[in-house]
């Protein structure tokens, strides 16, 4: 993708998607990070080519998929160029000098609060907080300057704002990954390089049978389907789109896969071609 690259992410610097941007692009001075807070923000700075691509988490092995992502890959001009795993660690973030007998108050976003839950069960002395995003809350305790008050972020949050970890590692399951995909617009220079997986988008005509009959296309083409999820179709009560992640051996072996699903479901899209991740 070049130097000098600018990359939108959700949530603040410092934050899970900040790493994962970071792991997947590099750290030299060229690599731009873009702050926004909300996805749909996210996605229409893509679309509008002020930013040459995202990196937005798809699903963490815990809780599962992002379904709003997925909303987005469907409605937009939008392609997964790639994608990275990275394990999800959890870190206590204070003011320097501030001691964990003076915290008062623990923030985080919901679901990092959630993945902590043995830590503050053994400290119900914090009042518990939701915030916004991970790294900032760390910001915000910066900021309004907050000795009693005390982050869960990642610990790029406590580099990136002058803050300290209290306590590393609190997050209940040290299995904790999440997966993240580079996002750029369906018309962007594709980058050369081989390729094992597709991701797709269908949807099948509303009667019985035809699901089974559309995965049974792809397993006859000798693919292999690594991930199904459903998304309800707007406006059409118990009609579904599927996503699915499909690994391949070979280029042709899964474009063949795709002429077969498509003869079975009255809309197929491709979501991109990529390298599968590895842990």
């Amino acid at each position: 993708m070049g130097n000098s690259l600018k990359i939108a992410i959700q949530g603040e610097l410092g934050s899970n998607s900040h790493m994962a941007t970071m792991a997947m692009l590099g750290n030299e001075n060229g690599l731009g990070i873009i702050a926004c807070n909300v996805s749909a923000e996210v996605v229409a700075r893509v679309v509008a080519g002020d930013v040459d691509g995202a990196v937005l988490p798809i699903e963490n092995s815990l809780h599962g998929s992002v379904a709003e992502h997925y909303d987005l890959l469907l409605e937009e001009p939008l392609r997964i160029d790639g994608e990275s795993q990275m394990r999800i660690r959890h870190n206590v973030i204070a003011m320097p000098g501030v001691k964990l007998a003076d915290v008062q108050r623990v923030m985080s976003h919901p679901v990092a609060l959630s993945q902590c839950r043995k830590f503050l069960a053994a400290h119900p002395e914090f009042e518990v907080a939701p915030f916004y995003d991970t790294a900032g809350s760390v910001k915000h305790v910066m900021e309004a300057v907050l000795r009693d008050v005390a982050g869960i972020a990642p610990e790029l949050a406590a580099r990136q704002y002058g803050a300290e970890v209290l306590l590393a590692g609190v997050e209940d399951h040290a299995l904790n990954f999440t997966r993240f995909h580079l996002i750029r617009r369906e018309d962007a220079p594709r980058v050369a390089g081989d390729v094992d997986k597709v991701s797709l988008a269908f949807a099948v005509e509303h009667r019985p049978g035809t699901l089974v009959a559309a995965l049974e296309r792809l397993a006859d083409a000798g693919v292999n389907l690594t991930k199904i999820e459903s998304r309800p179709v707007p406006g059409s009560p118990w009609e579904y789109v599927f996503y699915v992640d499909v690994r391949f051996d070979s280029r042709e072996r899964a474009e063949a896969a795709i002429g077969a699903l498509g003869a079975h479901c009255r809309m197929v899209k491709v979501l991109g071609w990529y390298r599968a991740a590895s842990v």
